[in-house]
């Protein structure tokens, strides 16, 4: 672990932590974990949990697992390993070598189960999934004993072997722990730890054909790795007494603490692995990297940094609770890193030419212009300046109101880096009466930094030579959620919820020629419109494709 240290990360967490070391509770090094299954890509909410492992393992000099919950054949795929270690890599939390599989374990988390049998802890139960719902009982009423509960160790034993050697079908039959049907806990009414699957696994294949249950199989992941404190979101609070409960009934030494933290949500996204790959197989979204989707692949291809998502983590600090964060403390996250990183260029989104009748057709001026007000060290770049130029649309009001100050008939303004123009004629199409060109005038006296102060504009605009600018398509992104809530139905359509101004693709905007030559992620401050980035799955050769990753305003109030 090689990160600087972000910020003192003490909480009641780090405090447990500090209390065991001080009692002696382990003779190992501390070790935290982060366990995704592969069935899915990591989103936002996974980056503040993996933020919180390896923070604090770090914290403690310790050790910082990715283990893989591999233990489902019918979602998990060798695509979501790969996306899932990478992304893991590139946001700056790797765990090196300690990169695991929890399908590894299984012959020692099937011997634990024979152990349990042949305590007496575990039985075979032949209940339907219906049955054993319905036997469970409620949050007010304890639930009932299967009629399978008191058969004998051997005839446990013997179901078990069969079932492990494929002899029933999926469902059929399933291993139960012998707890407490009782228990106002119902985690604790005999819940199931073994289901029959009959699927190829993506890395056992045919092996085999019973699978553990999660709550089973992850306190004796965690042993066996040697996991000291098992970090969970909150949800899985009421989990902890059956995670204590293997734990203790197979007499683990020195066993793997489960302690929770919050949840974190972000305003106007989706965090919900199910409701993204909704979104995905329903073509509702280009793919799990679409940049309007808090998956770290979307985030990553819009041009969010992995700086920006450790300082906007980091920035949550510690929640005991589930929280809602405002997507704006991301997006400032985001400006704070790139403002004084990026070079700013100018680009043009809408154009409307503009023709200075005073410069020789043939005319052509580079200008040096700096590429960071903020950061010196960034340098300068030159910029071609000729007759024709394009400037924004809303740059020019024809009739100007109140309060106008742009580009109008006989007013004058500045060009960034360049000269003063003034605009003497508009030039209409005859059939729809729409502006297709300006003409102007520039007053060669008035270059920047040529120290002239006869007389001030109120106005500075940006443009692009239209002689060596270069096209791009600009996609600009808003709130893919027209509220903060997804479906509350299995059955609700997915269109009832979706912002359908979400992206605005724009043609041909035209680029100055130092924006032209950038590689896939690079990225830039488009002077008044925001940061941008380039994309990385849609921009080829000769036409780039960008991406806004956020625009300059930031309402972040922190």
């Amino acid at each position: 672990m090689n990160m600087e240290p972000e910020t003192t990360y003490e909480n009641y967490i780090y405090k447990l932590i500090q209390e065991d070391l001080d009692t002696g509770a382990y003779s190992r090094d501390i070790c935290t974990r982060f366990p995704p299954e592969p069935n899915g890509y990591l989103h936002i909410g996974s980056a503040y949990a993996i933020h919180t492992n390896y923070m604090l393992a770090r914290a403690f000099h310790g050790r910082f697992n990715l283990r893989f919950d591999d233990t489902n054949p019918l979602k998990e795929d060798m695509e979501y390993v790969n996306a899932i270690t990478q992304d893991i890599n590139w946001l700056g939390y790797s765990p090196g070598e300690h990169i695991y599989y929890g399908s590894d374990y299984s012959e020692e988390i099937y011997s634990s189960a024979m152990r349990l049998i042949k305590q007496g802890k575990a039985y075979v139960c032949d209940l339907s999934p219906e049955e054993v719902t319905a036997y469970r009982g409620t949050l007010t009423e304890p639930g009932t004993d299967s009629p399978y509960r008191a058969r004998s160790v051997e005839e446990n034993l013997g179901l078990f072997a069969e079932m492990k050697q494929g002899s029933y079908p999926n469902g059929a039959r399933v291993l139960r722990a012998k707890i407490d049907m009782a228990s106002p806990n119902i985690n604790l009414r005999d819940p199931v730890i073994y289901r029959i699957i009959h699927a190829v696994h993506y890395r056992t294949g045919n092996t085999w054909c019973i699978y553990p249950m999660y709550d089973f199989a992850h306190p004796i992941q965690d042993a066996i790795e040697g996991v000291t404190h098992s970090l969970c979101s909150i949800e899985f609070k009421d989990h902890r007494p059956l995670y204590e409960w293997v734990l203790n009934e197979l007499a683990i030494p020195e066993a793997p603490k489960q302690r929770e933290f919050g949840r974190v949500n972000v305003t106007g996204v989706v965090t919900s692995k199910r409701y993204i790959r909704q979104l995905v197989a329903g073509g509702y979204v280009d793919g799990w990297d679409d940049p309007r989707l808090p998956t770290i692949r979307g985030l990553r291809r819009r041009g969010f940094t992995p700086e920006s998502i450790r300082n906007f983590v980091n920035g949550i600090g510690f929640v005991r609770h589930s929280t809602i964060v405002d997507i704006s403390m991301l997006e400032h996250a985001l400006r704070q890193d790139l403002k004084a990183k990026v070079p700013a260029v100018m680009a043009v989104l809408r154009p409307l030419r503009v023709v200075i009748t005073n410069l020789p057709e043939d005319s052509n001026e580079w200008l040096m212009i700096e590429n960071n007000s903020e950061n010196a060290a960034l340098g300068e770049r030159k910029v071609p300046f000729s007759r024709t130029v394009y400037i924004e649309r809303e740059d020019f009001m024809e009739v100007p109101v109140k309060g106008f100050h742009r580009l109008a008939p006989g007013a004058e303004v500045r060009l960034k880096g360049a000269y003063f123009i003034k605009c003497n004629e508009v030039i209409k199409d005859e059939a729809t009466g729409e502006i297709t060109e300006l003409r102007c005038t520039y007053d060669p006296r008035t270059r920047s930094g040529s120290g002239f102060t006869e007389r001030k504009v109120k106005a500075t605009l940006h443009w692009v030579s239209a002689e060596h600018g270069i096209r791009a398509d600009v996609h600009l992104y808003g709130r893919l959620l027209k509220d903060n809530d997804g479906p509350k139905e299995d059955e609700e359509a997915w269109d009832d919820y979706l912002n359908p101004d979400s992206l605005t693709v724009l043609k041909d905007c035209i680029l100055e020629p130092s924006a032209g030559t950038a590689r896939p992620e690079d990225k830039f401050q488009f002077i008044r419109h925001g940061f941008f980035c380039a994309d990385r799955k849609h921009s080829s050769p000769g036409k780039p494709v960008f991406n806004r990753i956020v625009a300059l305003k930031d309402s972040w109030k922190g």
